[in-house]
């Protein structure tokens, strides 16, 4: 029976929300506070769960990204992820490397991230890993800041899974995840891990 191994990214496979990480990269640290200022009442209203959490996240994405060249953003997503290697969890992307190596074995990286900067982070591993993340909206050549899948987050992890792989009986899931957003994916597998690389070097 083939395996699938779902691994989250954010928290699980970094140390860091690479969001916040990504926007002090693009942006710098002024640019990023008058940002964050400016959508603080939002960020209260969604910790009072009175404000969904991907309207936030796309307000703030668009706020910062809105109209830049598509060609310009994968060109600074490469380098976010060349120059913020240190970000990931070095016993979390060992096992990563390890389960490539695997006959009959197929990896996921399945993240709330925007899957233009994830991706980089694996090419230097392997070009065949698939990563799901949020993805976003192109028109003629810029970013619309809109995004054209839902926030990548809880239940909708599991939906993107299975959109690949519908045939729940042909395979064993194994999961790895660190929070809230990752409870459905943890349930859904055959064995899921929370927190599984932290303390470990």
């Amino acid at each position: 029976m083939r395996k699938i191994y779902a691994f989250d990214f954010d928290g699980t496979l970094t140390t860091k929300d690479t969001l916040l990480e990504f926007i002090h990269f693009a942006k710098g640290s002024g640019q990023m506070f008058r940002g964050f200022l400016l959508f603080s009442p939002l960020l209260i209203l969604m910790k009072l769960h009175l404000f969904p959490n991907w309207k936030v996240k796309q307000k703030i994405f668009s706020y910062f990204f809105k109209g830049m060249k598509i060609d310009d953003f994968n060109a600074l997503c490469t380098r976010f992820a060349k120059q913020n290697r240190h970000l990931l969890r070095p016993a979390g992307i060992e096992k990563v490397r390890q389960t490539i190596d695997k006959e009959h074995t197929t990896v996921l990286i399945i993240s709330a991230s925007i899957d233009n900067w994830v991706r980089p982070f694996f090419d230097e591993i392997d070009k065949k890993t698939q990563v799901l993340g949020t993805q976003i909206e192109i028109k003629e050549g810029r970013l619309t800041g809109q995004f054209t899948t839902k926030n990548c987050y809880g239940e909708e992890k599991v939906n993107r899974l299975t959109a690949l792989y519908p045939h729940r009986e042909a395979y064993y899931l194994i999961a790895f995840g660190d929070s809230r957003g990752d409870k459905e994916l943890l349930a859904f597998a055959d064995k899921g891990f929370y927190k599984p690389f932290r303390n470990k070097k």
